[in-house]
């Protein structure tokens, strides 16, 4: 008898688990005393999947399985289904990281830090970076772990605008609204509710909750460069270990993440190219507050984090620039941000 169930094809286990998944249970502890662990370890993947698999080849035999992970003598994992007598509710943790479209996403958790020029960046504050004030980010939010490279961005957007053509380098040549467009369309792509509210070049953020891609602002964006550390650069007070900056850059882009990541794991937040944020550029008020956003409108939109073509000094934590939102440049690109689900 057991030689002639270790012939039937998968679709016929499919249907005994359908109609009496008990024996099949019964069978299992049966042949594992016979040492047949591979076909019924098979037997029991087969009953786990029955809803999902359809009929594979016929007179599959136990040498045609797929490879199993070793298990302790009579431990054998079996899927938990939820039957509808128990709560599905999912109470796992918050993942680390999340991956996604040929990026990788870090887990940013919720604090408090002083932004703007702090005592690390000694004199080489501008004044636009003053004066420093408290501010708390009261949620979890996920960050990119690089710029936006440019194998995402040609494959959300299907064009690679960018003057260094290399698919793991960073997306440039990008404005502000082309940036919003592609994380509405990311969102778009992966089933997120868009963030963005987009009429030509009038853009808005009608939903701060939103749980779908965005730009980060310019206080989430300094919360995550500084990483819960005290360095006057994203990771370091030796800016050749973080940064791609005029100094060692070569005159060009590099491949991102090939410097030293920060605290929260993040890389080239200094360098490389300059990042767009949310916010519209403007002096800081000096008040403390929770999740600032900046002013309704200003001169340009904030960009973060110096460049491969700019000074070291300006790849500090607390740099702040701006372009006009329309416009792209060489040394231009951005990540993106989403509030933690």
């Amino acid at each position: 008898m057991a030689r002639s169930f270790v012939l039937l094809t998968q679709s016929s286990w499919v249907n005994l688990c359908y109609e009496n998944r008990t024996i099949i249970v019964t069978k299992l502890e049966l042949y594992m005393k016979n040492s047949i662990v591979a076909f019924t370890l098979l037997t029991v993947f087969a009953c786990g999947k029955a809803k999902k698999e359809t009929e594979l080849s016929k007179g599959m035999s136990v040498g045609d399985s797929m490879n199993l992970s070793d298990k302790a003598d009579g431990d054998v994992d079996l899927e938990h289904k939820d039957d509808g007598n128990e709560s599905s509710t999912d109470h796992s943790p918050t993942p680390e990281e999340l991956e996604g479209y040929d990026y990788t996403a870090k887990l940013i958790p919720a604090g408090t830090f002083t932004m703007g020029c702090t005592s690390e960046q000694d004199s080489d504050c501008y004044d636009s970076e003053k004066p420093s004030h408290e501010v708390t980010i009261d949620h979890d939010f996920y960050m990119m772990e690089s710029e936006v490279t440019q194998t995402v961005y040609q494959r959300v957007m299907r064009n690679n605008p960018s003057s260094f053509q290399g698919l793991n380098r960073p997306v440039e040549n990008v404005s502000w609204f082309d940036a919003v467009k592609f994380a509405n369309t990311l969102s778009s792509i992966e089933g997120l509710e868009k963030c963005y509210s987009i009429d030509g070049n009038t853009v808005s953020w009608p939903n701060i909750g939103c749980t779908g891609w965005r730009l980060p602002t310019e206080a989430e964006w300094e919360y995550a460069v500084r990483g819960g550390q005290s360095y006057k650069y994203a990771g370091s007070n030796s800016v050749g270990d973080v940064a791609w900056y005029d100094g060692n850059s070569d005159d060009k882009t590099h491949d991102v993440c090939g410097k030293k990541s920060n605290g929260y794991g993040l890389c080239d937040m200094s360098g490389n190219v300059y990042e767009w944020v949310w916010d519209w550029k403007d002096s800081y008020s000096g008040n403390d507050g929770t999740d600032l956003v900046g002013p309704a409108s200003g001169p340009g939109r904030v960009s973060r984090g110096g460049s491969w073509y700019g000074l070291a000094r300006n790849t500090r934590v607390s740099y702040r620039n701006g372009f006009d939102p329309a416009g792209r440049d060489f040394d231009l690109g951005f990540r993106l941000s989403r509030i933690s689900p």
